[in-house]
């Protein structure tokens, strides 16, 4: 049975939510599916980089030796002995007084251990020798072999995100697929007999589904993929069928609406039947407090508010962290700032308050403010906002100048 509600704090939800979230599983992804993977393997320098010493600019390879007296007064002479290109070598060793004409990232070649750059040499007119007015310091001008990475040595930790600059690793050292965590597939219900689709005309009563498009935007957001499964009216016996085959099918189902204490709100009775474990049913936050957590066969279930604000906060404050972790990442929260509150918020906190916020920098301090209409079933403030203001319970409002924390769920793809 589902027990009889009593809100339990947010860190307490969160840590039961957490404690139940189901482990990675692994797949193998090619190289140009990667990006925006979760490593399950570190990546081991499969070789040294550089894997030979070679020129840091265009110029000549010398014999360092070769220009200790070297200065403004007495010059070393250098007779050009062949060109070298990047991707080129050279087996001949240098003799004194010998340069080869070398081209950025290309190898040194036998005996060379400095460069001159060219506009470190007075050069002939013919090109085939030229003067240096300076010593040179043995591997001057050099990217010396593995000075960047170790053969052997692990480059990137598992659970890490593959970005742009892991991709160049995982190419460099020849990885051409590689191990990642297995994203999470999300079955998507909107549930309630006023919902009407987006592209339905509205009849006295009813309302175009928000909170269905809304979270699949924001399972697209985190990269987590989604699958929909429409519309349920309130009929008990279709929406218990509908989460047991949606359960089937995905590795979590997330419900809108239903989740009160109405008379057409069906998912404490769909779990009850389910034989699922209830991990919380009321949380002491607003708006959201009524969003539901439970495991069902190892499978993770959330039901959100209908109300369009109160199921966006839900999804990001407890869905978004535990589909993250199931999807192998080792940073699954939102991004976190402090900011000065730029406006007075006078309204009493009896419990924690997401408030739906602006985020943004005046000058060179961030500042917050409330993004319009706070009530839970707001829509325009979802669209002008980028952060939610973490208020906690039990203040009596806020003052103009106040720090504050910031949730910044959209940070990852500039929206903060």
């Amino acid at each position: 049975m589902v027990d009889i509600r009593r809100p339990i704090p947010v860190s307490e939800a969160i840590g039961r939510l957490m404690a139940h979230v189901p482990a990675p599983r692994v797949e193998t992804a090619a190289l140009a599916d990667s990006f925006g993977r979760v490593l399950a393997e570190p990546v081991v320098a499969r070789g040294d980089v550089p894997p030979f010493h070679r020129a840091a600019y265009d110029g000549y390879a010398i014999r360092s030796e070769d220009t200790e007296s070297a200065d403004e007064r007495n010059r070393a002479s250098f007779r050009v002995v062949g060109r070298i290109a990047a991707g080129e070598t050279r087996d001949r060793e240098l003799g004194p007084g010998e340069a080869v004409r070398i081209m950025t990232g290309a190898p040194l070649p036998p005996g060379a251990d400095a460069v001159v750059m060219l506009e470190q040499a007075v050069r002939d007119a013919d090109g085939r020798s030229f003067a240096v007015r300076k010593a040179f310091r043995a591997w001057e001008n050099v990217s010396l072999r593995g000075e960047d990475v170790r053969e052997g040595e692990t480059v990137v930790e598992p659970g890490s995100v593959i970005h742009p600059g892991v991709v160049a690793l995982l190419a460099t050292f020849g990885y051409a697929h590689v191990r990642v965590a297995k994203r999470p597939v999300v079955g998507v219900i909107a549930t309630g007999s006023e919902l009407v689709g987006v592209d339905e005309p509205l009849a006295p009563g009813k309302i175009r589904d928000s909170n269905g498009p809304m979270i699949m935007a924001q399972l697209a957001r985190i990269g987590i993929p989604s699958r929909s499964y429409g519309i349920m009216r309130d009929d008990p016996d279709r929406c218990f069928e509908l989460v047991r085959r949606a359960l089937s099918e995905t590795d979590c189902v997330i419900t809108t609406g239903g989740a009160s204490v109405g008379d057409f709100d069906w998912l404490p009775a769909i779990c009850e039947r389910l034989g699922a474990k209830v991990l919380f049913n009321k949380v002491a936050m607003r708006p959201g407090s009524v969003t539901t957590a439970a495991v069902a066969d190892g499978k993770l279930l959330f039901g959100l508010s209908g109300n369009p604000s109160a199921c966006y906060v839900g999804f990001e404050i407890f869905a978004r962290p535990a589909l993250l972790r199931m999807a192998g990442s080792r940073k699954p929260y939102p991004a976190y700032a402090r900011a000065e509150l730029a406006e007075d918020y006078p309204k009493a906190n009896p419990f924690t308050r997401f408030v739906r916020a602006v985020y943004r920098h005046d000058g060179h301090r961030p500042v917050v403010a409330p993004a319009g209409f706070d009530k839970s079933n707001a829509v325009g403030s979802l669209a002008r906002s980028n952060a939610l203001m973490a208020l906690p319970g039990g203040t009596r409002g806020f003052g103009k100048g106040t720090e504050v924390d910031v949730l910044l769920p959209g940070a990852e793809d500039g929206e903060a």
